[in-house]
């Protein structure tokens, strides 16, 4: 009788180990797995159980919570919403994050384990904390600047501070509200499928989404490589380079828009924009001199993050010698983000090193506890400084005598240069306006401000459309708000 007992007994011990091995196969090595599972709402439920930390521009809040009184409890406001799209992305109940909203979730949502009063606290509690703060590096004094010059036209504005890489300024015309986006619903799902179906795409971020062909604002980039490589060393001297001027390999002659190009100097090519003289150094560079030259500014990088992704600007590394004179000059395949463009004249005004562009100046906690903080990083010496001085008097050169005079600001020095980008078939469609440009204050030591500014539909012929008449105008009132700071 006692054997059959011991052998119940040990039967027993053996179902009840297994069922602890089971519980701990699911609660262990299942659990994030069943998580994950779209059939489990808990986390889901979890996630909006708390409101979302806040995304701060100069130290105030441009995004909020909302107790909805429903199973996914808070949703997530914004504050000016179309204003700072571009900045914040959406965070949507319905279609999930993006842009800052996105590469810092955890810290928004409470899932960062750095918001946890203790090591682990997070994977044992199985919980969150209340959502850590962003804060942004953008001024909102400039923001407004360049949404107002925009106005609703299709463009974008980025702006840098050329010391640091802050991003200042970071617009994207036309706009949205994210707050449409934010929680379920018909309201949602139908906002969405308006968004996406309008022409002027209103979620595409231009600034750092959006490659343009950068036409003669390019041309920075080109003079910088053949000042480095020694293929200019007097840039106030005559080149060799006469008009009209044959593509290498064609017969096809490339056009200038001014008189007076016919083996202008650099000087006199940057200020009023010569494309023979620019295609002609750029076939002297060579290719593997300009490829060289392209990357320090940061071309054909896919993995630029701001902390969001940023796409890649683009300048071929093969090509025939026709295509690398256009191509030169900012045409061909050359294209570019408005925040690669500031990057150009970031560099130039920093004395040839460019800092690495960022968004984020730190995270915290909700009590304002420091969890990160973005270091400022050197993403290139681009050129020598004694080639970047003579680059930073060209482009005043070019605002106070040249296409770019629109620009000017009193009391303050001002460098840029206009660029017009023909496209379509034949150069049919309307030209892309550039200017790249940055400001000094009369009695300060360095360049406060670095800006791109493209548009792409300003309501002008194709004969009227410039860089000089539609994008620095833009440019200027960025960089005024700027020196006001």
């Amino acid at each position: 009788m006692i054997r059959y007992i011991r052998r119940a007994a040990a039967f027993c011990l053996l179902l009840l180990v297994a069922l602890l091995a089971n519980a701990a196969r699911i609660q262990v090595f299942q659990a994030d797995a069943l998580d994950d599972n779209s059939a489990n709402r808990r986390q889901l439920v979890a996630r909006y159980e708390h409101a979302r930390g806040n995304i701060l521009v100069d130290g105030k809040p441009v995004t909020g919570s909302v107790d909805t009184g429903q199973q996914l409890r808070f949703e997530r406001t914004y504050r000016q919403g179309p204003l700072y799209a571009p900045v914040t992305g959406y965070a949507s109940q319905t279609y999930g994050t993006t842009l800052i909203e996105n590469a810092e979730d955890d810290v928004l949502s409470g899932a960062d384990p750095m918001l946890a009063p203790l090591p682990l606290w997070n994977d044992i509690t199985r919980g969150r904390q209340p959502g850590g703060e962003v804060l942004t590096t953008i001024e909102a004094s400039m923001q407004q600047a360049a949404y107002s010059g925009l106005s609703g036209r299709r463009g974008a504005v980025a702006a840098l501070e050329p010391s640091s890489g802050k991003i200042l300024a970071l617009v994207s015309s036309p706009s949205y509200d994210p707050q449409e986006l934010s929680g379920t619903g018909t309201s949602v799902t139908d906002a969405w499928a308006r968004l996406n179906a309008e022409s002027t795409q209103p979620m595409l971020n231009r600034a750092i989404r959006q490659t343009y062909p950068p036409g003669s604002a390019f041309k920075i980039v080109t003079a910088a490589a053949a000042l480095d490589s020694g293929r200019v060393t007097d840039p106030g001297a005559p080149t060799d380079i006469g008009e009209p001027y044959v593509l290498p390999g064609t017969s096809t002659t490339l056009p200038n828009e001014v008189e007076g190009c016919d083996k202008a100097s650099l000087e006199f090519a940057i200020t009023f924009s010569c494309n023979t003289v620019m295609a002609g150094l750029g076939v002297k560079v060579g290719l593997s001199g300009m490829v060289d030259t392209v990357r320090k500014f940061g071309f054909n990088d896919s993995g630029i993050k701001i902390p969001s992704g940023v796409a890649a600007s683009n300048f071929d590394t093969r090509m025939s010698d026709d295509q690398l004179a256009l191509s030169s000059i900012g045409q061909f395949d050359t294209t570019a983000t408005p925040l690669q463009m500031a990057m150009v004249s970031a560099a130039v005004a920093n004395n040839g090193e460019l800092k690495s562009p960022f968004l984020v100046d730190r995270t915290t906690t909700s009590d304002g506890d420091v969890i990160s903080r973005t270091g400022e990083r050197t993403y290139a010496q681009v050129m020598n400084p004694g080639t970047a001085r003579q680059l930073k008097q060209m482009m005043v050169d070019v605002v106070q005598q040249g296409t770019g005079t629109n620009a000017g600001i009193d009391g303050a020095t001002v460098g840029g240069k206009t660029g017009t980008a023909q496209h379509g078939i034949g150069n049919s469609g309307t030209p892309y306006a550039w200017f790249i440009a940055w400001a000094q204050a009369k009695d300060a030591a360095q360049p406060a401000v670095a800006v791109a500014v493209v548009v792409e539909d300003a309501e002008a012929n194709r004969t009227d459309m410039s860089g000089g008449g539609d994008a620095a105008p833009i440019a200027r009132a960025v960089m005024e708000a700027a020196l006001r700071k």
